[in-house]
């Protein structure tokens, strides 16, 4: 059997496990280059590109929250709908400590712990996405349906305009 030409990361493990398909997609991962550059990179629309966001509550309870890289997170609207005072996203080490990856690599597949993830709604309308698989510079192309196959989920409504 020839080794695969990527990496294979937790997340990687979840999909393979779950029965769901996936194509690699390796780029050139820049610092702080965010979904516009990986977008460029593979030559697909920023909006398809899904980037994973892990934030947490006043209290601290971590969580992810799965949006399109061209929009932010409404954090006022998603604490309403959470019933919280507050939700924040997580520094480098928090968020490391919360999934077991490394910021620019993070994917909602495989985390250290299970949380709960919230999708942004219209990203289940899209025909395909570009996810992180696991490591910084790592895109794996799924079916938004597949993110039900892999964990449960909530859609939401807390995209915005950069």
């Amino acid at each position: 059997m020839p080794k695969p030409d990527y990496p294979i990361t937790p997340a990687i493990r979840v999909l393979r496990g779950k029965g769901i398909e996936f194509k690699p997609h390796l780029y050139a991962y820049e610092e702080h280059g965010g979904t516009s550059h990986s977008a460029a990179a593979l030559g697909v629309p920023e909006h398809q590109v899904v980037k994973t966001i892990v934030m947490q509550t006043d209290e601290r309870t971590p969580l992810l929250v799965l949006m399109h890289g061209d929009r932010e997170v409404s954090t006022k609207q998603l604490a309403r709908l959470l019933g919280v005072k507050r939700v924040e996203t997580c520094d480098e080490a928090t968020a490391t400590r919360h999934t077991g990856y490394l910021f620019g690599g993070t994917s909602p597949f495989g985390t250290r712990q299970p949380l709960p993830v919230y999708v942004e709604k219209t990203v289940f309308d899209l025909p395909n996405i570009y996810i992180n698989g696991g490591k910084r510079g790592f895109l794996v192309e799924i079916t938004p349906s597949d993110l039900r196959r892999a964990f449960r989920v909530a859609e939401v409504e807390v995209a915005v305009a950069p």
